[in-house]
């Protein structure tokens, strides 16, 4: 039985698809505390950008590395398996994602052992604290970011789709993602740093709305970019798609997303 399951290229497919999916939202929560400078990292001069009256440079969470290939991935997922295919992985996604934290909360509060040492000048319990202790509403407000924007982002896709058909692929996948990332910048932010802060009084203040019209607009700048950057791997990965299931089978399938969309 589990041998003719995973015989069958469809789904064998769909668990390397959203595997690749469900590791990558994963990862990017766990690697987003750090906040890097594009800037610095690529060796020229900061933009010190005017955006609503002040500067910006491009300060970004280490989870813009990957939320953009996340959202390719689920325009990919609902071209051959629908807008269901794209639910299960979201929901499965977010339930996977909040448990890694509820692990991560337990083992921060383990007592330390002397043995445990990463450094004479470094100290490790409370590294460890801050790289996998992220903050409450940081996490709430990426999971409620992540499935508003999936939900957007398989809307828009098949909207586009029934409109273009199977041509333009480009189309109905970049702008479904520039859309649902547009959203997915400011929700996070909102909820985190603003709506967070307020409820949880000594937490630190508040960040303004001005605060997060400008971190919001300079996340969605580079955002954008690297959406119109992956439009190549987009038509490459699509390709590699049809040859392992052959014309036939995925037409069947695209065929078959659309119906249930």
């Amino acid at each position: 039985m589990i041998h003719t399951i995973i015989k069958s290229k469809p789904t064998r497919l769909f668990i390397i698809l959203g595997g690749f999916f469900i590791a990558n939202a994963l990862i990017a929560e766990v690697i987003g505390v750090k906040i890097f400078s594009l800037e610095d990292t690529l060796g020229v001069q900061r933009a010190n950008i005017s955006l609503f009256g002040s500067s910006f440079s491009f300060h970004l969470t280490a989870g813009v590395l990957l939320w953009p290939v996340v959202f390719v991935m689920t325009d990919i997922i609902n071209e051959y398996y629908g807008p269901k295919g794209v639910r299960f992985l979201s929901f499965l996604a977010v339930g996977l994602i909040s448990y890694a934290f509820i692990m991560f909360s337990g083992a921060i509060g383990l007592s330390p052992s002397e043995y445990f040492d990463i450094g004479k000048d470094l100290d490790a319990n409370r590294a460890y604290r801050g790289v996998l202790g992220q903050g409450m509403w940081i996490i709430i407000g990426s999971l409620v970011a992540f499935l508003v924007g999936q939900i957007l982002d398989v809307f828009i896709f098949h909207k586009i789709k029934q409109i273009t058909g199977e041509k333009k692929i480009w189309m109905r996948a970049t702008v479904s993602t520039l859309v649902s990332q547009l959203i997915d910048s400011f929700v996070v932010l909102f909820i985190a740093f603003y709506v967070g802060r307020k409820i949880q009084t000594g937490q630190g203040e508040a960040w303004t709305l001005h605060q997060i019209a400008v971190t919001g607009t300079g996340n969605y700048i580079y955002k954008f970019v690297v959406a119109l950057l992956l439009i190549p791997v987009i038509y490459l990965v699509h390709g590699w798609i049809e040859k392992y299931l052959g014309h036939d089978q995925a037409a069947e399938m695209k065929a078959a997303a659309m119906k249930n969309s």
